[in-house]
């Protein structure tokens, strides 16, 4: 068995580690490689590459896309080339609407008389990617909730005062893209569709006409059963299997940096890791 991890997020998009910080986690909690898949950008890869030498661990260019989906439908994009012109000038388009977006979140929780203003929200993200779980955590330091959770229950979800649709790519744009970038698709955390049966697998045979490499068949929040059985869907649709904590960092998260799993899991080679 091995440690790994294919799915983390840096301060770069809505997590609260450096890519220096999450490098010495890593390499503290036993892992052989990690992966840094931040929301719609790239930007702190370099940095991550850098560390991840530095403490003597191996790592992966990632990034984590939201496709246009009537449920949570999220596509991972491994061993991507730096700088590839067309996923960045896509990424650059989304970034400029979800600060739109940010903005008009903003403006309706001040409607509904919470003081919150995006200079607030801004402070949260250091500088880089601003996304929600930086609203909320303005809404914690302001004292109206008590954490995250309560944030996006009371204010950010769907059917709450603070709710705006974000932009999203479709699920095919979002494979080609990655695939156009040198990358490997990856469908993030399966069990947030909440798709089953017959509906499950039309998803999973449309993507994978698109290009769908694989499965994030292991990933922290799934039951035992759940990991098995999405690393049999993996093996009936001939896609790869991998593993993934979501690691964000946030306070109070129980979820730890680190997936055990079997060392042939994946085709390390392909990947450009040796194992």
């Amino acid at each position: 068995m091995i440690r790994i991890d294919m799915h983390v997020h840096s301060i770069y998009s809505d997590g609260t580690y450096t890519p220096d910080a999450l490098a010495c986690a890593a390499k503290a909690r036993g892992l052989t490689f990690i992966t840094l898949t931040d929301h719609d950008t790239t930007d702190g890869l370099l940095d991550f590459d850098i560390a991840c030498r530095r403490h003597g661990i191996q790592s992966l260019n990632g990034v984590e896309l939201s496709a246009e989906a009537p449920y949570t439908l999220h596509i991972l994009g491994y061993r991507l080339k730096p700088g590839t012109r067309a996923l960045e000038r896509r990424l650059e388009f989304i970034r400029e609407h979800r600060n739109q977006r940010n903005l008009e979140i903003c403006r309706k929780l001040r409607g509904h008389g919470l003081d919150i203003v995006y200079a607030d929200v801004a402070a949260e993200a250091h500088g880089f990617v601003i996304a929600r779980p930086h609203i909320a955590r303005a809404l914690m330091k302001k004292g109206y909730v008590s954490s995250i959770g309560e944030a996006f229950a009371k204010y950010l979800s769907v059917g709450t005062p603070g709710y705006v649709q974000r932009e999203r790519l479709t699920p095919r744009e979002c494979i080609e893209l990655i695939i156009e970038a040198g990358g490997l698709p990856v469908l993030a955390h399966p069990a947030q569709t909440k798709l089953t049966g017959k509906d499950f697998e039309d998803l999973i045979c449309r993507l994978k006409d698109y290009g769908l490499w694989g499965i994030e068949a292991k990933y922290s929040k799934n039951s035992v059963y759940q990991n098995y059985d999405y690393m049999q869907e993996a093996k009936r649709f001939g896609l790869y299997p991998t593993a993934g904590s979501d690691f964000h960092g946030h306070p109070g998260q129980t979820i730890q940096l680190g997936i055990d799993v079997d060392e042939n899991l994946l085709p390390w080679a392909r990947l450009g890791l040796s194992i």
